[in-house]
This record gives C-alpha cells, structure tokens and sequence, in this order.
C-alpha cells in the first residue's frame, strides 16, 4: 500500500525534545515500512525518518494563512508525485482542501479538540473520501456531537521497545512531573503535593519565557525550586527514558481536557505508574488502582502517593504493550486504511 502521511511543519520528524506528535509520526513510518508499505512524508525539512519519498513543507507556521495556503500546494504536489492509495493527514485539514474533492481516500487525525463547523464543511466536499480519527474516545466524541462525519478513536502510541521497564524502585524514588511547565498541566499542584507529602519531585519539560507561562513560572514553580523541589530542563527521548525509569510515580495533575498525553503512555512503558485527573483521555489510559490514581483533590493526590506500593510495574507494562505499543496501535491504521481504500473502490 502507498500511504503518504503528514504532520504539523514547526517541528522535525522525529522531535530532539518536545513534539509528541512528531515522535507518534516518526515510529508510525518506521512501522509501516518493516510491514512493507510505501509511505511518502510531508513535514518539516529538516526531519530525518526514512520514508521512500519525502516533501518538505514549504513553510513553517501553522497557524499563519499565507503559509497554510503554500503549504496545501505543496500537499497537492506531493499527492499527484506521489500517487498514494490513501492520504493520512496528522497536520491541519486545511492543507487537504486541494484533494479534499479527489476520490483518494484520506484519513483526517486529530490530536486535539476539532472545530465543528470545519469538520462539516470538509465532510460536506469530501464525501465518502474523508474519514476523521481522534487520539481518544474523549476527541472521537467532541467530534461526532459537534461536526459528524465517520470517527474512530485510534490512541497515540510509543515504542515500547525503546521504553526500559524498570521492575522495581528505591524506596526513596522521586516522583516526576513531564510535561510543559504551564497552568493547565498542573505542575504547582505536583509540588504541592511533593511538599505535604515530604518526597522528592523532579520537573521536566519545557517552558516559556513570556506571557502567561513565564509569570507561571516566575510566581508560582520558581520560588518552590530546592528543598527537594528541582527542575531538569527540557529532556531527550534518552533522558525521559531514565528519569521516568527511576520514578515512583509520574504526577501531572491536569486542569484541562487532556486529548491524550503521550507521555502516560510512556511511563507506562518504563513500569512508571500515574497520578493525574479524570478529565479528558485520562480514564481511558489509567484504570485506577491497577495503572495508578485519577484524583480530584490535593488530598486524594497526597493519599494516592501513600498508595503507590500496591501498584504492581508490571501491569503498567503490560498495559503499554497492549493497548499503547506501535505494533499494537498500527494494525489499527492498517485495519482503518484497508476498510478505507474498499468503500473507494465500490
């Protein structure tokens, strides 16, 4: 089969540190290629993921009309070049608009929650080409209320064979916060948990140095470094392997409707059980009291941190492999593409 998938032009396929959608990309193609398709890759120029054919986005903002509408040429060009059976689209669906009419079948992934009017419309012009999947079934469902269309909920993924699962801990491990250092993912409440609770907590990711993520960061995660309270930096896929590794637990306590968050998967991966919020993708990833704790409160949060010795490592695994693995998770696509490319064809 000729796939030719495209992703978002900010960040390189694969990312150096954060881009969780890149790293998804990457480990999809190299999947893809072992099972002996042809994949064809529209992203940012600088990536580096072998593929069999490769189209650099002509710009890099997403956001930004002028270098959306290079961009949907480029995807234009690389459609005729290419001559896939099916386009898998991980970037803006406004890059499709050119063969949005075509007859091709074309995969539309969500990694966030869509616009409803602009799923109608691309619906509306697609037809029967056009397919949408969200990364949750929290994305499927503020799909299918708000545009309609045909949805799937496909989770993101990592590659559990990178991942080192770590059986055991110290007894003194830390507990770590991986994410970007902004409100909605709760980094002051992981603190003040750590606080209450007397355990060491170690913070990653990245953060901003204006608006409202950099008085974030100057008010409330700054003054609270040292005393057991310390920030690493932005980390690599080799550092976030160790640093998850060697966690009791991972504490993000999101205040927002998380559509998915690799990097619960990855802990996941590690043997590294969770502390987070039922909101959003979250009760879909943690089964509570088997993979960790979903908590509504800073005192169900510092008693879920007393809990964790029940938590058995090896059923964190085990769930990675089996439902947030690539192998697992690309026979899902392939399922998808092949029922896709037969409904063209009738």
């Amino acid at each position: 089969m000729r796939i030719l998938l495209t992703v978002d032009p900010e960040i390189p396929v694969p990312p150096i540190t954060y881009g969780g959608i890149e790293r998804i990309v990457d480990a999809l193609v190299r999947e893809l290629r072992r099972q002996g398709h042809h994949i064809g890759l529209a992203a940012h120029p600088a990536s580096t993921t072998a593929c069999d054919a490769f189209f650099p986005w002509a710009k890099q903002r997403s956001q930004n009309l002028s270098d959306t509408v290079h961009n949907a040429r480029v995807l234009y060009r690389a459609a005729k070049s290419f001559d896939p059976d099916l386009i898998h689209s991980f970037s803006r669906l406004f890059y499709l608009l050119p063969v949005l009419s075509t007859p091709v079948p074309k995969v539309m992934s969500f990694q966030r929650e869509p616009a409803a009017r602009t799923v109608r419309i691309a619906s509306a012009i697609a037809r029967n080409s056009l397919s949408f999947t969200g990364c949750s079934e929290y994305i499927c469902g503020q799909g299918r209320r708000g545009g309609g269309g045909e949805w799937a909920a496909i989770h993101n993924f990592v590659d559990t064979d990178y991942y080192d699962f770590q059986e055991t801990v110290p007894i003194d491990a830390p507990l770590m916060f991986l994410s970007r250092i902004e409100a909605d993912k709760g980094a002051h409440t992981a603190i003040a948990v750590a606080q209450r609770v007397g355990r060491k907590l170690l913070i990653a990711g990245n953060r901003l140095d204006v608006g409202p993520a950099n008085e974030y960061w100057k008010h409330k995660i700054q003054p609270n470094l040292g005393r057991g309270i310390e920030y690493v930096g932005p980390v690599n896929d080799e550092q976030k392997n160790k640093l998850l590794g060697r966690a009791a637990a991972l504490i993000v306590p999101i205040e927002w409707n998380e559509p998915f968050g690799i990097v619960f998967a990855e802990a996941l991966a590690c043997g590294t059980p969770i502390i987070s919020c039922p909101r959003g993708a979250l009760p879909e990833i943690v089964r509570p009291g088997v993979e960790g704790f979903l908590v509504n409160s800073l005192d169900e949060a510092c008693a879920a941190v007393s809990k964790l010795k029940s938590i058995d490592r090896t059923a964190c695994r085990k769930r990675a492999e089996e439902e947030f693995s690539v192998r697992v998770i690309a026979k899902k696509y392939l399922r998808l593409y092949e029922a896709r490319c037969s409904s063209s064809q009738l």
